[in-house]
């Protein structure tokens, strides 16, 4: 074990999702800013769900975290969404916002610029209520374990979607390629690995803590996408600016991946 990684017990202590949420989306302007880390995620995947290429019954998203919006361009075209996240406090976050609960974190600016993207920005309250309708399921995850959603066992996902999970709960490259072949098996095949995730980072913060993350570079991803049994289909890397101080975290790049898979491994 890696003595200095984040490891689980940190994140069910420490992990603050309210505050996460505060310090990553509540720009309210970011996301309609081309640069915005946030606006070139959300128009990936709107790119990604409205070509047909990436579509069918079921999507699981690993680690989904505190978050709805990587889901919000998936509802078009699955219809069945299951959200799965290691921490309770975060599983209790989607929760609120999709039982539409007092002191559920507002992401209708977010939802608007999604709606923008597909042509009708008026429609965000329709956006919200077709995702808390596609919704079906949010579940207990953890990537190290054979069966990452055990107890359960579901139907093969006609497609993965993962983003800034692995990077976070994997402690050395061993491990990261094992837990994306777990991931990778609740896949049937044929199915999409739909990937995003940050390159060279060691760390970020949120609310004053500061939380490991596995340093590795593209090349390493692509090496462990293939020895999962995928097959790469796209494959885009941005770089951040460089001389840039960034203070919440030391990411040098971002990757947006599309894959299929192939083969059971």
């Amino acid at each position: 074990m890696n003595p200095g990684f984040t490891g689980k017990k940190t994140y069910l202590q420490k992990f603050n999702p309210r505050a996460y949420l505060e310090t990553y989306y509540s720009d309210q302007e970011g996301a309609c800013d081309s640069e915005n880390h946030l606006s070139r995620v959300l128009k990936q995947l709107h790119e990604t769900f409205t070509t047909g290429a990436v579509k069918g019954d079921t999507l699981i998203e690993i680690g989904t975290g505190p978050t709805i919006h990587t889901l919000l361009s998936a509802c078009e075209v699955f219809k069945e969404l299951i959200a799965t996240d290691y921490c309770d406090q975060n599983r209790q976050q989607i929760e609120k916002w999709w039982k539409k609960e007092p002191g559920a974190f507002d992401w209708s600016p977010i939802v608007r610029y999604v709606c923008e993207l597909e042509g009708h920005r008026e429609k965000y309250f329709e956006k919200e209520e077709k995702l808390r309708q596609t919704l079906k399921q949010v579940l207990k995850c953890d990537v190290t374990k054979s069966n990452p959603l055990e107890p359960v066992v579901p139907p093969a996902a006609d497609c993965l979607l993962t983003s800034l999970c692995l990077e976070a709960a994997c402690e050395d490259h061993r491990v990261y390629k094992a837990a994306l072949k777990n991931i990778v098996s609740l896949l049937k095949l044929g199915g999409h690995l739909v990937m995003m995730g940050v390159l060279e980072e060691t760390f970020y913060m949120v609310d004053h803590t500061k939380f490991s993350c596995l340093r590795y570079d593209i090349e390493f991803v692509r090496k462990a996408v293939n020895d999962s049994g995928c097959v790469i289909d796209d494959l885009q890397v941005i770089h951040s600016p460089e001389n840039t101080t960034n203070l919440l975290s030391d990411y040098k790049g971002f990757f947006f991946l599309v894959a299929h898979k192939e083969s059971n491994v």
